[in-house]
C-alpha cells in the first residue's frame, strides 16, 4: 500500500531560527509598530513596554533583516564615534551600549581612538571624508573647539556627550554635572566630614569645571572655609588618581574623605589608601562619579554619582538616526537632552572615624 505523504510541519520563523518582528510582537503582546519603535526610537515607548520588548529581543538574539531594509529602500547608516582613553571605564561602558544599540537599529558604528590635541583632528577628518552620516564626540573631545569647528563645517549631524552643547550648532546629551557634585558633597557633609579632598578632572573638559563648581558651592553653603591644599588636579585616569591620593594623604592634616571626579580616580585612591594602611571607609571615605563598571568591581564598592552612561549611548544612536532621516527632508532639529543623575550609596563612605 502506498504510503501517505505527510505535509511539512509548519513552524514559526522563530523556530526556524529567523526571528521576525512579528514573533517578538506576539510574545510581548504588542503591535509590530511598537516593536519597530522600540528598536528605532526607544524614547517614544513607555518604559515598561520598552523593557519587556527589549528583554524578548535579547533572549531571541534578534537582529534587523538588512536585506529587507535594502529592498524597502532603507540604507544602512554609518556613524563615527571618537573617544580619547580606551582604558577608561566610562568609555568602555559607553562603547558597549552604543554598539548594542547600533546593532539593533542596523547602524554601522565606526569607533576610533585618538589623543586630544595630537591626532584627533586628523582622525576626525578621515572619518568625515569616508562619508559617515553622523559623528559622536565623547569627553574630552566634545569640548575641543577645533573638533567642534570641523564637525560644524562638515554638514553632518554631530552629537556631544557629557557636555552642554546648547551654545553650539550640535546636539548634546548630558546631566547637570554641578548639581550632581553638589549633591555628593552635601552627602559627605551630612556624614560629618569637614576636611574633604577633591580630585579634579581633565582641565579642558567643561564637566570637570562644573563638578568642581558644585563641590565648592556645597562647601560655601555649609559655611566651610576652603583649604586650597585639599583640591588636587587629576585627569580622569587611574594613574592621576593615585598621584592625587598620595598628595592628599601626605598632608600634615589629611582629609577624612576624598571625592574624586570619576570612578577610575576613586578606585585608584582606594588602592593608595590601602597601601598607606588605611581602612576604607572606617578611616577614610572615598567617593566617585559616573557609576561605571569599576565602581562595583573593587572592594569596598564605591559610593558614587550615577550618570546614565548606557542610556546616553543608546539615546545618542537613536537621536542621530532621527536627525539623519530628518536632514534628508531638510529639517534637522537640534536636541539638547539633560538626563537625571542619582546618588548611589554603597560601602565606601562612613562618618569620620566610624
Amino acid at each position: 500500500m502506498a504510503g501517505t505523504a505527510r505535509k511539512p510541519k509548519k513552524t514559526s520563523a522563530r523556530h526556524r531560527g529567523a526571528v521576525t518582528i512579528a514573533d517578538i510582537a506576539q510574545l510581548a503582546g504588542v503591535s509590530k509598530m511598537t516593536v519597530s519603535r522600540v528598536i528605532s526610537a526607544p524614547a517614544t515607548v513607555r518604559e515598561e513596554t520598552r523593557e519587556r520588548v527589549a528583554r524578548i529581543i535579547a533572549e531571541l538574539h534578534y537582529t534587523p533583516n538588512r536585506s529587507a531594509r535594502m529592498l524597502s529602500g532603507a540604507r544602512q547608516l554609518r556613524f563615527g564615534l571618537l573617544y580619547n582613553n580606551p582604558r577608561s571605564s566610562y568609555v568602555i561602558d559607553f562603547l558597549m551600549a552604543a554598539i548594542d544599540q547600533a546593532s539593533l537599529t542596523d547602524v554601522q558604528l565606526i569607533a576610533r581612538g585618538c589623543q586630544l590635541g595630537e591626532d584627533d583632528a586628523v582622525i576626525l577628518d578621515s572619518l568625515i571624508s569616508s562619508g559617515i552620516d553622523a559623528i559622536i564626540l565623547n569627553p574630552p573631545l566634545c569640548d575641543s573647539p577645533a573638533l567642534l569647528e570641523l564637525v560644524g563645517n562638515s554638514g553632518i549631524p554631530g552629537l556631544l556627550i557629557s557636555t552642554d552643547g546648547s551654545a553650539t550648532d550640535l546636539s548634546s546629551i548630558s546631566i547637570d554635572e554641578s548639581a550632581a557634585a553638589r549633591q555628593m558633597t552635601q552627602h559627605l557633609l551630612a556624614l560629618g566630614h569637614r576636611r574633604i579632598g577633591f580630585v579634579t578632572g581633565e582641565p579642558v573638559l567643561a564637566a570637570s569645571h562644573a563638578r568642581k563648581a558644585g563641590f565648592l558651592a556645597a562647601l560655601e553653603a555649609a559655611g566651610i572655609a576652603l583649604d586650597p591644599a585639599l583640591i588636587v588636579q587629576g585627569d580622569f585616569t587611574y594613574p592621576s588618581g593615585r598621584r592625587a591620593a598620595e598628595q592628599l594623604l601626605g598632608l600634615a592634616e589629611r582629609p577624612t574623605a576624598i571625592f574624586a571626579s570619576n570612578d577610575d580616580m576613586a578606585a585608584a585612591a582606594t588602592m593608595t589608601a590601602r597601601q598607606h594602611g588605611l581602612d576604607v571607609p572606617s578611616q577614610l571615605t572615598i567617593c566617585g562619579f559616573d557609576d561605571s563598571w569599576i565602581a562595583t568591581a573593587i572592594y569596598p564598592e564605591l559610593t558614587t554619582i550615577r550618570q546614565p552612561i548606557a542610556e546616553m549611548a543608546k539615546r545618542g544612536v537613536t537621536l542621530l538616526s532621527e536627525m539623519v532621516q530628518a536632514d534628508e527632508n531638510d529639517d534637522r532639529p537640534l536636541r539638547h537632552l539633560r538626563l537625571p543623575h542619582e546618588l548611589v550609596v554603597r560601602q565606601s563612605d562612613a562618618a569620620p572615624g566610624a
